[in-house]
């Protein structure tokens, strides 16, 4: 990754690679890069699963957001149990959905 690179790393997402008491990530810039690539074009690409899965079953925001979490852990998609938290959070970010979902993790 170069030093010219425009994006901006949310910190939420960096603490993904922060270990408990330390302070300095546990990977590189360039695996952090990568990883959140990775995890924000996932929400990106869930946003009009979930938008459907919402009207065509009639069901909560934290009930969608809480079925595609649960995909996310239990099928081999690439993505830890932290990540997929932190795509799920993304996800409901970028359709505007103001829930209380959490995982409990």
């Amino acid at each position: 990754m170069s030093d010219d690179n425009q994006i901006v790393i949310p910190p939420s997402f960096i603490a993904l690679f922060v270990e408990p008491g330390r302070t300095k990530p546990s990977a590189t810039k360039e695996e952090i890069y990568a990883r959140y690539d990775f995890c924000e074009d996932m929400a990106s690409m869930l946003t009009e699963q979930a938008n459907a899965k919402f009207w065509e079953l009639g069901i909560t925001q934290a009930d969608v957001l809480e079925r595609i979490y649960q995909g996310l852990t239990v099928a081999d998609v690439g993505v830890n149990v932290r990540e997929a938290q932190w795509v799920v959070t993304r996800l409901a970010e970028l359709l505007g959905w103001q829930t209380e979902w959490t995982t409990g993790i």
